[in-house]
């Protein structure tokens, strides 16, 4: 069965978190682990993907939330280590008023990510993102995007559970060669 790699945002995702949800529910899914949650460094964080991503034995799905979407686009901007795709959730605007103070290093955004197949999912009230900015990140990355309503940050207060309509399109490309 295909790796599925969580990537989780600043202070990691909780227990009733929907990544942390599939982690428990679902064999074959394992969460990136950072060294410091609180204070992310986008070089350290990417270093950590890379190594998830090496040890992972065959090309994973990366299923990444707010700031671990960023880590997956520098990830992908800088390496040729092969993935199978990636869920991006709530990709948060580095520059916008809400960006976490404390995070350094991800602006700026790369504008190429290679050859990924990319799925984002975005809320149209999410305070970490306008629509604008989602629509033009979506189309400099080559990526489908999918509007998921006002659902605020599709986190834990959006009310999506362990959100299986996400868990499908995930399954549906764990089922591919």
């Amino acid at each position: 069965m295909r790796p599925v790699l969580i990537v989780p945002g600043i202070q990691n995702s909780g227990p009733t978190h929907w990544q942390s949800l599939w982690e428990s529910r679902h064999p074959g899914v394992t969460r990136v682990q950072q060294r410091d949650w609180d204070h992310p460094v986008c070089d350290e964080w990417v270093q950590a993907l890379d190594a998830a991503v090496r040890d992972a034995g065959e090309a994973p799905i990366l299923v990444a939330h707010s700031l671990g979407c960023l880590v997956v686009a520098h990830w992908a901007a800088r390496t040729a280590r092969p993935v199978h795709a990636a869920l991006l959730v709530a990709v948060p605007d580095p520059h916008g008023p809400q960006f976490p103070p404390e995070a350094r290093g991800f602006a700026p955004l790369p504008q190429d990510l290679g050859r990924i197949r990319l799925q984002m999912v975005s809320s149209r009230d999410d305070p970490y993102a306008s629509p604008a900015y989602t629509r033009e990140t979506a189309r400099q990355w080559r990526a489908e995007c999918v509007d998921a309503g006002p659902r605020g940050h599709l986190n834990a207060q959006s009310g999506l559970g362990d959100w299986p309509e996400a868990w499908a399109w995930v399954a549906r490309w764990r089922a591919e060669p």
